[in-house]
């Protein structure tokens, strides 16, 4: 089955055909540029640029795939959760299209598509396996029973692992987005420098904080000098990532051997962090466990994860309702 899938949660418009939930036979990402000026996502510059792109997004991918929508059997888009203004074009837009080309339609979870991410890549994947979903808006570790099946297992109390990297970055001056201009200044840094807090990181469950290393990192800031800063940023950077990894690694290789599941995975977008590859890596063969990760592409937000969770969703349900609605607040598996 040829599947289309749409993505427009926040600052991403992008549109993807999968075939099977294997195949990608096109994934058009197109990022916003537009936020950069503000340092953060604008939900209504965010909305205007999704109803600006989608349709030359939409149709590069067709392009790319070489396919028809005659020939798509399945439509699917991201129904929540995520910012509600851009989340209603892209749903809206799939919506339109079912109903005019009489095909099928699923709404899909955000999170259920960065799981579905390493489907695209991993068929040696167990089907029961643990995930780590690492982004700007989620950090949760998830118990994947069967695709569909999910036991969130712990999440976030407040931000999230990949919005304290973006915030640290634009309190340091790296610009937006700030993860992959932090993780790349950190490379030149000792990680040692400061020893930051490790919130939670011994305490039963799998919950995750992220409130308090941002505000220490701040603190720590305002303490330098200009000179001071300029001269250690790198360590700082390093020290930060250390600190916010280490966290990740500890939790999520606990779980995985309490669990004993043999494969894990990352998704989510700080799943292109290579620090938080390589310990994660490390840690979990030491005790026996193998970890996959997505490709860089596939770490962002992108149509192709989202075809693949609607394929899948709509094998095990059936199609949607076109009466879905966004939700900004989804939560995984309606709890």
């Amino acid at each position: 089955m040829l599947v289309l899938g749409i993505e427009t949660s926040c600052d991403e418009t992008a549109v993807a055909v999968v075939r099977d939930g294997r195949e990608i036979l096109s994934n058009v990402i197109l990022s916003q540029a537009e936020h950069s000026y503000f340092g953060g996502v604008v939900p209504e510059i965010a909305s205007r640029a999704h109803l600006r792109m989608l349709v030359p997004v939409y149709r590069q991918s067709f392009e790319e795939s070489g396919v028809t929508l005659d020939e798509i059997g399945l439509i699917a888009a991201t129904m929540g959760p995520g910012l509600v203004g851009p989340l209603l074009v892209g749903l809206t837009f799939a919506k339109g299209l079912a109903f005019a080309a009489r095909k099928p339609f699923i709404p899909v979870h955000h999170v259920e598509g960065h799981i579905a991410a390493n489907c695209l890549l991993h068929p040696e994947l167990d089907e029961r396996h643990l995930t780590l979903v690492v982004s700007g808006g989620h950090t949760m570790l998830v118990e994947v029973r069967s695709f569909g099946e999910f036991n969130v297992l712990g999440q976030t109390r407040d931000d999230a692992a990949g919005e304290a990297f973006d915030k640290v970055a634009k309190l340091m001056g790296l610009g937006y987005p700030g993860g992959a201009h932090l993780e790349k200044l950190a490379q030149d840094g000792d990680p040692g420098y400061v020893r930051f807090p490790r919130a939670m990181k011994n305490e039963p469950g799998y919950n995750f904080s992220y409130s308090g290393l941002k505000t220490a990192v701040a603190l720590h800031l305002k303490r330098l000098s200009h000179e001071e800063l300029e001269s250690h940023k790198a360590d700082i950077a390093a020290s930060f990532q250390e600190a916010a990894v280490e966290v990740l690694v500890e939790k999520t290789t606990r779980a995985a051997c309490e669990l004993d599941v043999s494969h894990v995975t990352i998704s989510g977008g700080v799943a292109a962090n290579s620090r938080l590859r390589e310990w994660l890596t490390r840690s979990l063969a030491d005790c026996g466990r193998r970890l996959f990760f997505p490709s860089t592409p596939l770490c962002t937000d992108n149509g192709a994860m989202i075809a693949a969770a609607g394929y899948y969703r709509y094998r095990r349900d059936g199609p949607g309702e076109l009466v879905a609605n966004a939700v900004p607040y989804l939560k995984l598996n309606g709890k």
